[in-house]
């Protein structure tokens, strides 16, 4: 019922597209083209991923459903539930290791496990098709725990559910597919400030459960040797138990022409955005976001020889309805540049692009969970990112990828503390007003850093590798790079044989800063968190073709750093599961 009644909530002028293109779930095989990657070492690992070039939080799982297109068997791993943390490390893509062909393969599993924390976790995907031409099936996600951090007096408990359904079909021209489902999740704002001491009255009246419902459905749309390449398309409803409500639509038409040897492209873009609030973090009145932007993207692509090259520009008018924010042009460069020195052995790499990215409620929330529903919600206008690198192979088995880049942002997002306003004796009206609550502030913020990646194949059994990215921040306004550390590296090793398999993944992260500040007396404090070191590590047994025993210890070293100011994770994890896996 909470979920109808935020949809009803949505303002009569918001604009419901039908999604006609489909989705987060992608179900065919792309047309690869020449163009140049600037993350080109990919961490093959079953889904207990790797930091990535990018860092960005992977949270959730995925399913990648390009090969159930094909009338192959598809190949997936057991490992697509997240570490059961109440905060996470990052997450970066991940591929499962080479198997015997000769190992039988099913479309469909059903995969079960219990932990620690009391965390049951359980995924299943299944698929069908009535004719050769379609596909339609569904994919369910759940995990949770009970918590039981120590020294925490707020409940610390959290869940996270997902469904996925989708339909595919393939025509002579063409092929469409749409998808839709819906995500819930519950957090607890439990990270309550060390320097207060909570007293009785104070500590129990704060409501520090929040939850959080996404509905979603996409479409995507692909013709053959087609000038329109057709597109795809996204819609997202993202709502909270705090009266919050976000829609988020983004369609992304696309045309291919092939002119004598070279190849242009264009990529459209029509983005609608609107956030709103209940009240601000000063609870003076509602907050109210609305953006729509619209673009296209044309591209040049140049082949000579060894010499790839990427001729474009970026073209959009945004507006807006937010205060103090401009409705105006955005011209960005998209200029990219490749050259084989050795075949196989050293290609450079360099170039310079920009772009206008539309940030969001449920994009920070899926970052971090712990923000409070009093967000200012802006675009950063990334103007340009110019980097040179060089990357390929030192042997036949060992890849490796070095880029420096020097970028500039404005309105780049950063997650801070919000002030609180209790001094542990004063009760708070709502959850998140205690110092345990994150707000986003932006800045215009200049980027230098260096990103190295490298892996190594000893065997088709057995591979490791790692890789380290360096930051130093410049910022106009803000005192310091709130929660942003200086350096991040990770590394993997993954064993995969017929019978056994086995795998380690490590992460580290710098110092951050956060900043406590206090309503009732202005008082201030600079924050340092500590450096950290995760060891999450996995196996398992295989019974034949269907049956899969598995096994987790996640924080091996037992240590509650916080991801977050305030926020602890859970200590040492221990999960074990079984997969059944059947067509």
């Amino acid at each position: 019922m909470e979920v109808i009644k935020n949809m009803k909530t949505v303002k009569n002028n918001s604009i419901i597209l039908i999604v006609f293109l489909i989705s987060a779930i992608t179900f065919a095989q792309k047309k690869e083209k020449d163009t140049l990657g600037t993350e080109v070492i990919n961490v093959v690992k079953p889904y207990t991923p790797t930091v990535s070039d990018a860092f960005k939080i992977k949270s959730s799982p995925e399913i990648n459903d390009a090969s159930l297109n094909k009338k192959n068997p598809i190949e997936y791993t057991i490992f697509s539930v997240p570490v059961v943390s109440t905060f996470t490390p990052d997450k970066g893509k991940a591929k499962v290791l080479r198997i015997k062909r000769s190992e039988p393969v099913y479309e469909n599993y059903i995969s079960a496990g219990f932990g620690t924390f009391r965390s049951p976790q359980i995924d299943i995907f299944y698929h069908n098709n009535t004719t050769r031409d379609n596909d339609f099936g569904g994919f369910i996600n759940f995990h949770s725990s009970r918590g039981g951090l120590k020294n925490v007096s707020l409940n610390n408990d959290f869940y996270d559910g997902k469904f996925d359904g989708f339909y595919k079909q393939d025509n002579q021209y063409y092929s469409w597919k749409i998808n839709g489902g819906a995500r819930l999740q519950k957090y607890n704002w439990y990270g309550l400030p060390e320097n207060i001491n909570f007293r009785g009255d104070a500590n129990s009246s704060i409501q520090e459960a929040h939850k959080y419902t996404n509905i979603y459905a996409g479409g995507e749309l692909d013709y053959f040797d087609s000038v329109f390449q057709g597109g795809d398309a996204i819609l997202n409803l993202f709502t909270d138990n705090k009266g919050s409500q976000e829609l988020h639509l983004l369609v992304q038409p696309k045309l291919d022409l092939p002119i004598a040897s070279e190849y242009i492209t264009a990529n459209a873009r029509l983005e609608f955005l609107q956030t709103s609030f209940a009240q601000n973090y000063a609870f003076t009145g509602k907050l109210n976001h609305t953006f729509f932007t619209a673009g296209i993207n044309p591209n040049l692509e140049v082949l000579r020889d060894n010499l790839t090259l990427n001729l474009g520009a970026d073209f959009l008018f945004s507006a807006t309805s937010v205060s103090g924010e401009d409705s105006r042009v955005y011209i960005y460069p998209k200029v990219t540049a490749s050259y084989i020195l050795i075949d196989q052995i050293l290609t450079v790499y360099t170039g310079a692009i920009g772009g206008l990215h539309q940030n969001s409620y449920k994009e920070f929330v899926d970052k971090n969970p712990f923000v409070s529903p009093t967000l200012n919600i802006k675009r950063t206008d990334e103007q340009y990112n110019a980097f040179i690198g060089f990357k390929g192979k030192l042997a036949s088995n060992i890849g490796y990828n070095f880029k420096g880049f020097y970028k500039s942002e404005k309105n780049k997002p950063m997650y801070k503390l919000n002030p609180t306003k209790t001094d542990g004796v004063l009760l708070v009206e709502r959850g998140y007003e205690a110092g345990n609550s994150f707000q986003i502030v932006y800045d215009n913020v200049k980027t230098i850093g260096g990103i190295a990646e490298i892996d190594i194949n000893l065997s088709k059994e057995f591979k490791f590798g790692g890789n380290l990215a360096y930051n130093i921040y410049t910022l106009t306004n803000e005192a310091k790079a709130w929660n942003l550390p200086t350096l991040k590296a990770g590394g993997f090793a993954k064993y995969n044989n017929d019978k056994w398999f086995a795998g380690a993944d490590l992460f580290f992260s710098g110092d951050r800063k956060d900043e406590f500040t206090s309503t009732i007396n202005a008082a201030k404090s600079l924050l340092k968190l500590g450096n950290y070191i995760d060891l999450n590590l996995n196996g398992g047994y295989k019974f034949g073709g269907k049956l899969t025993a598995f096994a987790k210890v996640n924080n091996v070293f037992n240590s509650n750093y916080q991801k977050y100011a305030n926020f602890k994770v859970q200590g040492l994890q221990l999960v074990g599961g079984i997969t059944f896996k059947f067509d």
